[in-house]
C-alpha cells in the first residue's frame, strides 16, 4: 500500500496538470523555507531538501563549519561527524551535512502548506503564460463565465481565463453566461495576478483563421489570402489568389451554393463578405475591389511614394454603388488595395478633362490632337445639362474620350517622373560616394548648423548636397537656418562638388583642314635683321594675337577704307597685312670707341602667295623720311 504522501503527491499532479519535476521542485523549496522558519536559520547558510517519493521522508542538508568542539549546532559540526561524509575534511572547512530536525515532517506539513500552494500557483501561471503566448493569432474556444460592462470573462483550457473587451466584440452581439464563444487570441501579457489573455472577434485575422478552418484549399496552401479589409459586423472584403493553375480561388472560398462562406457569415453575426480575385495589375485589382460596382476605367498616379492615387471612372448609375453607404465600399477597397481611390462619374470626368484641355498649358498638345472629340463631348455635356437623354453610343464616345485624355496625361506624368529621376541620378553621380558616408557632424560646418541639419533629417554630407542642388528652399525652411548658415552650407556644397570633379587635361587641337599648311620663311641674316628665323602663322591667328600691339602702334596718316565684317576675315594676296610696328635697336661705334644704341623704327607685314600657297613675312624700315622694303 502506497504512502499517504505519495497519494497526495499524485493527486496534486492530476489536479494541476503540471509536470512531475515542477511539483517536486516546489515541494523541496517549500521544505527549505519551513526549515529556515523552524530553526531560524540565516539566508546566507546553504540549505537543501531531498524528498523520497517512495516513503515520503524529507531530509534536510545544511552547510556547517568543521570545529573541534561544537558550540552552535545550527552552524557547526564536529570533525568526527564531518568525516562520516568526507574523510578528507579538515578543521575550518565548510561541509554540507544532514540536519533534519526531530518531528520535522509534522512541523513542515503545517508550515510549508502555504508555501507549497504558492509555488504551485506560480508554476501553474507560468505554464499558462508559455502555452497561450505560443497561441497568439490562433482561434480558441471558451465558455462565458461572467458578463459585465467592460466585456466578457471567458474560461479557457488549463484553468485559464480570457478577457474580451467591448471594443473587441462585434457590434450587436449578445452573450450569456455558459455560452460557448470562439475568439482570436490577440495579446497575452504577464501580470502579478497571472497571465492576462486578451481575446478578439473584430480582428481581421479572426476572419483569416475562419477561412482557413472552413476552406481546405486555403489550409493546404492551394489558395492564398492576399489581403483582408474589414469593418466588423457590417462588411468585409477578402482578396484571394490561386497558387496552382486551373483553380478558381473565389469559387473555392464561396463553396457550392455558398455553403462555406455562409458558415463564416453566421459566425460573424451576419457580416457581409465580398471575395474577389487578386490581380498583379493595380488597375484591374482596384476595379475588382470596388465590386459589385461596374467600373469604366482606372487611372493610376504613383508619382508620390507616400500616397498612391487611383482615379476611378464609373457610370452615373453605378456611382452610389461604388461609393457605398457612408463611403463604406470605397473605404474598404482603399484598405484592401493600399491605394487612395478617387471615384468620379463619367460626366464629371469628361467635364474635368475638357476643363484641363482648355486651361492647363501642359495639356496644350493633347488639346490639339483631341480638338474635334472635345467639341463633340462638349455638346454631349450641354445636352446632359439640359436634361436631355444620351444614347449608349454617346456614353461610349464620352468614355473613350476620357480614357484617351487620361492615358496621355498619365504618359506625360511618367515622362516627367523619368526626367526627374534622371536629374536626381545625375546629381547623385556628381557627388563623391564618400560624402554619403561622412556624417554631417564631421562636415566642418559650425556645430549648431550641423545639429540643425541632423534634426531636419539630413544625417550625411551627401544628403545635404543633394537637397541643395534639388531644392535649397527645403533646407532654408528648417528652423534656425538663416542666410549666414546657408552661406556656410553653400561653401560646403562647393567644396564637395569641386573634389568630385576630375581635373580635365587640355585637349590637343587638331589642325583644321581649311587652314593652309604652315611653312617657314627664312630671311638672309644681316645686321638689321633678327638672327633666328621666324615662323609664318596663319593670318587669322596672327591678327588675333597682334591686336593689342596694333592698338599701341602709331596711327597711319592715310585714311583707310572701312571694310565689312566678311571682308575683314577674307584673305587677300594683293593687300599686305600689317602685323606689328616695332622698334629695333641699332648698335654703332663712335670715334672714342664707345658703343651707342639707336632705335630704328620698322613694321612687319604678312603676304600670302596663292600660286605657291605660302605666307611670307616682310619688314619695312624707315630710312630718313622714306620707307624701304626688305
Amino acid at each position: 500500500m502506497k504512502n499517504e504522501f505519495v497519494l497526495a503527491f499524485n493527486e496534486v499532479l492530476e489536479e494541476k496538470q503540471l509536470p512531475r519535476d515542477v511539483i517536486l521542485k516546489a515541494l523541496e523549496s517549500a521544505m527549505v523555507s519551513a526549515y529556515r522558519r523552524a530553526v531560524n536559520a540565516s539566508n546566507a547558510q546553504q540549505v537543501e531538501a531531498k524528498v523520497d517519493l517512495d516513503t515520503g521522508k524529507v531530509t534536510i542538508y545544511a552547510e556547517k563549519e568543521v570545529v573541534e568542539q561544537v558550540r552552535e549546532p545550527l552552524t557547526e559540526v564536529s570533525l568526527e561527524e564531518a568525516r562520516r561524509y568526507n574523510p578528507n575534511v579538515q578543521l575550518g572547512d565548510m561541509i554540507v551535512v544532514e540536519s533534519t530536525p526531530r518531528d520535522f515532517g509534522r512541523v513542515a506539513a503545517q508550515t510549508a502548506r502555504q508555501v507549497i500552494q504558492q509555488r504551485i500557483r506560480d508554476a501553474e501561471r507560468q505554464m499558462q503564460l508559455n502555452h497561450y503566448a505560443r497561441q497568439v493569432g490562433e482561434i480558441v474556444s471558451g465558455v462565458v463565465q461572467a458578463v459585465n460592462a467592460q466585456g466578457l470573462t471567458i474560461g479557457l483550457e488549463m484553468r485559464a481565463e480570457g478577457t474580451m473587451p467591448r471594443k473587441e466584440m462585434i457590434p450587436g452581439e449578445r452573450f450569456r453566461v455558459h455560452d460557448r464563444v470562439r475568439a482570436l487570441i490577440a495579446e497575452v501579457k504577464d501580470s502579478p495576478r497571472g497571465p492576462q489573455i486578451i481575446l478578439s472577434r473584430t480582428h481581421r485575422n479572426f476572419l483569416r483563421r475562419l477561412l482557413e478552418t472552413e476552406v481546405p484549399e486555403i489550409y493546404h496552401g492551394i489558395v492564398e489570402i492576399r489581403s483582408i479589409a474589414r469593418e466588423p459586423g457590417e462588411r468585409a472584403k477578402v482578396a484571394v489568389s490561386a497558387t496552382q493553375p486551373g483553380i478558381d480561388p473565389v469559387g473555392a472560398c464561396v463553396g457550392i451554393r455558398g455553403v462555406r462562406i455562409q458558415a463564416i457569415v453566421r459566425e460573424l453575426h451576419d457580416e457581409k463578405i465580398d471575395v474577389i480575385e487578386w490581380n498583379a495589375d493595380p488597375a484591374v485589382y482596384i476595379a475588382k475591389a470596388l465590386s459589385p460596382a461596374r467600373v469604366t476605367g482606372v487611372y493610376l498616379d504613383d508619382r508620390s511614394s507616400v500616397s498612391k492615387t487611383a482615379t476611378v471612372v464609373v457610370p452615373e448609375d453605378q456611382l452610389s454603388l461604388a461609393i457605398g453607404r457612408d463611403g463604406q465600399n470605397a473605404r474598404l477597397a482603399a484598405k484592401l488595395t493600399g491605394w487612395r481611390i478617387d471615384i468620379k462619374s463619367l460626366t464629371e470626368a469628361a467635364a474635368e478633362a475638357l476643363h484641363r484641355l482648355q486651361t492647363d498649358p501642359e495639356y496644350a498638345q493633347i488639346a490639339e490632337v483631341e480638338r474635334e472629340a472635345a467639341e463633340a463631348v462638349s455638346g454631349l455635356l450641354a445636352r446632359k445639362a439640359e436634361g436631355r437623354p444620351l444614347s449608349s453610343e454617346e456614353y461610349d464616345r464620352m468614355a473613350q474620350f476620357v480614357d484617351r485624355v487620361q492615358r496621355r496625361a498619365s504618359r506625360r506624368a511618367m515622362e516627367k517622373k523619368a526626367e526627374e529621376d534622371n536629374r536626381v541620378q545625375s546629381i547623385r553621380a556628381s557627388i563623391p560616394a564618400e560624402a554619403f558616408q561622412t556624417s554631417i557632424l564631421d562636415s566642418g560646418l559650425p556645430e549648431h548648423v550641423a545639429y540643425l541639419l541632423q534634426e531636419g533629417g539630413f544625417s550625411t554630407v551627401g544628403e545635404v548636397v543633394m537637397q541643395m542642388k534639388l531644392d535649397p528652399d527645403q533646407i532654408l525652411k528648417l528652423q534656425g537656418i538663416g542666410p549666414k548658415a546657408m552661406s556656410e552650407i553653400t561653401a560646403l556644397v562647393e567644396r564637395t562638388v569641386v573634389t568630385a570633379q576630375p581635373q580635365e587635361e587640355p585637349e590637343a587641337v587638331a589642325p583644321s583642314a581649311e587652314v593652309a599648311p604652315v611653312q617657314m620663311a627664312v630671311e638672309p641674316v644681316t645686321d638689321e635683321t633678327v638672327a633666328e628665323p621666324e615662323m609664318a602663322l596663319p593670318v587669322e591667328t596672327v591678327e588675333a594675337v597682334s591686336q593689342p600691339e596694333m592698338a599701341a602702334a602709331p596711327v597711319a596718316e592715310e585714311e583707310t577704307e572701312e571694310l565689312s565684317f566678311d571682308e575683314l576675315f577674307t584673305l587677300r594676296a594683293d593687300v599686305p597685312v600689317d602685323v606689328v610696328d616695332e622698334e629695333e635697336e641699332e648698335t654703332s661705334t663712335d670715334k672714342k670707341g664707345k658703343k651707342s644704341k639707336k632705335k630704328k623704327k620698322g613694321s612687319r607685314f604678312v603676304e600670302y602667295d596663292p600660286d605657291r600657297d605660302v605666307s611670307f613675312i616682310r619688314k619695312k624700315h624707315k630710312r630718313g623720311e622714306d620707307w624701304d622694303w626688305e
